[in-house]
């Protein structure tokens, strides 16, 4: 048997806007144009969440946020 492996093509990153969990310890975070709210709190101990930037894989979310 043979086995290879394919060329795969690097994966786009870019810089991000995401919202972070404010509170020490937490290391929650999501992306801001998927977050349902104009300032969300965190899913997981509801602190607030502040804005931040990440260097993160390119996706489209195509649903807009009203």
């Amino acid at each position: 048997m043979y086995f290879s492996k394919k060329n795969m093509e690097p994966v786009q990153e870019e810089q991000t806007s995401v919202w972070m969990c404010s509170k020490e310890g937490c290391s929650c975070w999501m992306r801001e144009n998927f977050s349902l709210q104009k300032s969300p709190l965190c899913p997981i101990c509801k602190s607030e969440m502040v804005k931040n930037s990440k260097m993160l894989p390119l996706l489209n979310n195509h649903h807009k946020v009203n």
